[in-house]
């Protein structure tokens, strides 16, 4: 009986998550992106500027959407769909410079399991896309084009569950893709025009009638729809539906991950 209890113990032991590991492999892919700060924040807070600056000068200051100005109107899509592309990115490059370089083997021979890879890289992912709209919402709100979000609670929830869902998306295709035109494949099909056209520059209610489900359709509508919210009070649907839909579209994609970096597809072979 006693050994038996033994055995029993040295089995819980063994299925413990590692966390110190977890927090290491975090804290290295944290690294790797602060390394080329000027690259992977600076240079996003500076198109996000751009992107005001341009439709500043295009649009007429006096148009406004849903009792709000123009630009008022698009700095929260701006800011967001800036955090989703560089989510996707972090995760999406740690996975293939590390099947390219030959590295992915030291991942896989460290004591981590594969939540523990996966959870590890998903909160880098999140990590680099809140530091990306905290530097652009500074520069924005010192340049006094952007005021504080009404509420700070929808903002962050959005903010960290759109950085989720990129993440795992942009691990999806890390682990796809055998080299890094594939990769661009991905992220000038896929993430791009859904990040496009998920109503960052327009409200959906002035889409014609047989668009807006395709827009509706869209998982990153209400990424941005829930976050506008959250800044400004303003959606064209529930924040309660966009959260329901981007929760359950968020369990599919990181399962999906996790299953995927679990199988060793393209990482063992």
């Amino acid at each position: 009986m006693k050994n038996k209890n033994k055995y029993l113990n040295v089995r819980r032991d063994i299925n413990i998550v590692n966390w110190l590991g977890l927090y290491t492999l975090y804290l290295k892919e944290v690294k790797r992106f602060t390394n080329v700060f000027l690259q992977t924040v600076t240079a996003p807070m500076i198109t996000t500027l751009l992107f005001v600056v341009v439709f500043s000068v295009a649009i007429d200051r006096s148009a406004g959407i849903k009792g709000v100005t123009y630009i008022t109107f698009l700095i929260p899509g701006l800011m967001m769909m800036s955090v989703l592309q560089n989510a996707f990115a972090n995760v999406s490059s740690a996975f293939m410079t590390a099947k390219v370089t030959g590295s992915i083997v030291d991942l896989l021979l460290a004591p981590l399991g594969s939540f523990e890879i996966f959870l590890a890289h998903t909160l880098a992912g999140i990590t680099r896309g809140i530091l990306v709209f905290v530097a652009s919402f500074i520069l924005l709100f010192l340049l006094g084009i952007a005021e504080f979000p009404i509420n700070f609670l929808w903002t962050f929830l959005f903010l960290f569950l759109g950085g989720f869902a990129l993440s795992s998306i942009g691990m999806i295709a890390g682990i796809w893709a055998l080299k890094f035109d594939q990769l661009s494949i991905v992220s000038n099909f896929v993430v791009q025009p859904l990040a496009f056209l998920s109503g960052t520059f327009y409200s959906i209610d002035r889409l014609p009638e047989f668009l807006k489900p395709l827009a509706y359709s869209n998982p990153f509508f209400y990424v941005i729809d829930g976050f506008r919210y959250g800044f400004l009070g303003l959606s064209d649907v529930s924040p309660y539906t966009s959260l329901i839909i981007l929760l359950g579209f968020n369990i599919i994609l990181g399962y999906s991950a996790w299953y995927i970096l679990n199988s060793g597809y393209r990482l063992k072979s």
